[in-house]
């Protein structure tokens, strides 16, 4: 991970979110759409707000939802890896006390001759320095 360590480091934790979103390849995807489960680690500091017990100490899970909600409900896009983007890099540019997330988007109902629970991606972004 290029020198990076994120054993023992603060985060917030997400999971399953769910949206009905219109995102693939083929056209019945991008008509009809479908659900989309999406989990969210957001690495931060959160030390001070465990001593302080106070709201504006740390980011709201709420505001990283609303993210994750506007994309995966907004413009269709071809490729799940290109949503996993999306949310990765516009949590980074919004809230810039995140230094690292993974995104995880999977999507429960793919044409695969056997079942599955879902199929998707996993990205980890880190916030660059200049």
């Amino acid at each position: 991970m290029g020198g990076r360590n994120l054993v023992d480091v603060d985060k917030l934790v997400l999971r399953g979110l769910q949206f009905h979103g219109f995102h693939g390849v083929k056209q019945e995807e991008k008509k009809l759409g479908q659900k989309f489960f999406v989990d969210v680690d957001a690495w931060l500091d959160l030390s001070t707000a465990g001593a302080t017990d106070d709201i504006s100490d740390t980011v709201s899970y709420t505001d990283i939802y609303r993210i994750v909600k506007e994309i995966v409900e907004g413009s269709s896009q071809n490729l799940l890896e290109s949503v996993a983007h999306l949310i990765a890099n516009t949590t980074l540019l919004k809230i810039p006390q995140i230094s690292a997330i993974r995104v995880k988007v999977g999507k429960p109902h793919v044409a695969v001759p056997g079942p599955v629970d879902y199929l998707g991606v996993e990205i980890l972004r880190y916030r660059k320095h200049d």
